[in-house]
């Protein structure tokens, strides 16, 4: 799961508690009664670890922070592990600082129930080495028989701490071992006398318990919004695609357009020009129609002109 989910998740969760009025003792708080760490992801790189204390002392005083940084640059990876006096200052930071903007990043602030101190750190002071290895969550108050009878009414009931792991695991084994050495005598005496009958013929065995999954009502809610936003996404995609496409339609419309009308124009234009020589050719005609009427008028004056020189000479030659 990516952090932002994480994020969403915990907001969640905080919200329905709200809602549904759930009391301090039944709230998912409760696991990690135990640990005093929190887990800090998401921050910028160029915070330090005066800057981080600075935002997170102000729902308690911290006594512990591990930047993790790069070994080889000493640059910041962008998470760190916090651990404050009192227990219950890691519920107001979980509460309220998570999802919250540092500089335009969104925070992740978690509860840390096992924190393991890191290894490699050798040049550590003892206030150091004694709070990772005792941890920093305050310890249940011993119950004094002198305490008044308010107090003991008023007093809020305190869980006996869990046992440790490696003990639990050391229980389990000897019981195992224990229920394996049984079954072995078991078979071996039914082995040495088999015409016997069982030793117990009339045990119960007990009931075999079933553990039921428990409905995670904010897992099925977010995975109904993730397949929401899956299908918007789906849609948003789809209108974006037919978009493009209508877009590119038109565009392919408009080029069509714009190239039919190109050859229009210069259909146009050759028309034009070839109405331009028609009439031109016809101006040549009409010029050269006139000039051939001229020589001939001319020409018709000549020979008037000649047909009279030759009447006068013959007139004249009748006088003499």
């Amino acid at each position: 799961i990516s952090p932002l989910t994480k994020v969403k998740l915990i907001n969640e969760l905080n919200e329905r508690e709200a809602d549904l009025g759930v009391n301090e003792a039944v709230s998912w708080h409760t696991e990690y009664k135990d640990s005093a760490w929190i887990f800090v992801g998401g921050f910028p790189y160029e915070l330090t670890e005066g800057d981080i204390i600075c935002v997170f002392s102000q729902y308690g005083e911290v006594v512990n922070i591990n930047l993790v940084r790069d070994k080889k640059t000493g640059k910041s990876k962008g998470f760190c592990f916090l651990c404050y006096e009192d227990q219950r200052s890691t519920i107001l930071a979980v509460d309220n600082f998570n999802g919250i903007k540092i500089k335009g990043r969104t925070i992740r602030v978690d509860h840390v129930k096992d924190y393991r101190p890191p290894k490699d750190s050798e040049d550590i002071d003892n206030v150091t080495k004694q709070l990772r290895e005792e941890g920093c969550a305050p310890k249940a108050p011993e119950s004094s028989s002198s305490s008044s009878e308010e107090e003991e009414q008023y007093s809020i009931p305190v869980k006996k701490p869990k046992k440790d792991k490696k003990e639990r695991k050391k229980k389990k084994k000897e019981k195992k071992e224990k229920k394996k050495a049984e079954k072995e005598k078991e078979k071996k005496s039914r082995a040495l006398s088999p015409s016997s009958p069982p030793t117990h013929p009339h045990r119960i065995l007990p009931a075999i318990r079933v553990k039921e999954e428990k409905e995670d009502v904010a897992y099925d809610k977010y995975n109904s919004q993730r397949v929401r936003d899956n299908e918007r996404l789906q849609g948003d995609e789809e209108d974006r695609r037919r978009n493009e496409d209508r877009r590119k339609n038109r565009d392919r419309e408009t080029d069509r357009d714009n190239s039919r009308r190109r050859e229009t124009d210069r259909d146009d234009s050759r028309r034009r020009e070839t109405d331009r020589d028609d009439s031109r050719r016809r101006e040549t005609d009409r010029d050269d129609s006139r000039r051939r009427e001229t020589d001939r008028d001319a020409s018709r004056r000549r020979e008037t002109e000649r047909d009279d020189s030759r009447r006068k000479e013959t007139d004249s030659n009748r006088r003499r």
